[in-house]
């Protein structure tokens, strides 16, 4: 009787350490899969999202819940009311109302992400913007 009881404990103690192992594991795997998001090679990126407004910034934590954009810029296109010429301005946003100095995205939003080359056009915008 004695050593069915034994064996019984350490079955218990074997199933405790299996449940322990598997929940460490999972919890790990919840950890990486949390911090799996893609790292850029350049220092802004457009965002396109579903609604058609595009966004440069700097993008993190995209491919998780909750990505975040900072350090934005949108371009805004303005038509002088005389000549009719369209001229597209890069704004930095911040400067609403409520000056936001972030944005939190959806997801299911984001159509597409693209890096901003160094050298392309909105980069010296947003170059100038800065100085």
């Amino acid at each position: 009787m004695k050593k069915q009881r034994g064996a019984a404990g350490v079955s218990i103690l074997v199933a405790l350490a299996a449940i322990l192992v598997i929940l460490a594991a999972g919890a790990h795997l919840l950890h990486e899969m949390h911090d799996s998001s893609e790292k850029f090679e350049t220092p802004y990126q457009a965002v396109l999202l579903a609604n058609g407004s595009v966004y440069f910034g700097h993008l993190s934590g995209y491919g998780g819940h909750t990505p975040v954009l900072t350090d934005v810029f949108y371009i805004v296109s303005q038509t002088d009311p005389n000549t009719k010429a369209v001229s597209n301005v890069l704004v930095k946003r911040g400067k609403e109302l409520h000056e936001p100095d972030r944005m939190y995205l959806s997801p299911n939003q984001i159509i597409f992400v693209e890096p901003v080359g160094k050298d392309s056009k909105v980069a010296q915008l947003i170059a100038q913007e800065k100085h």
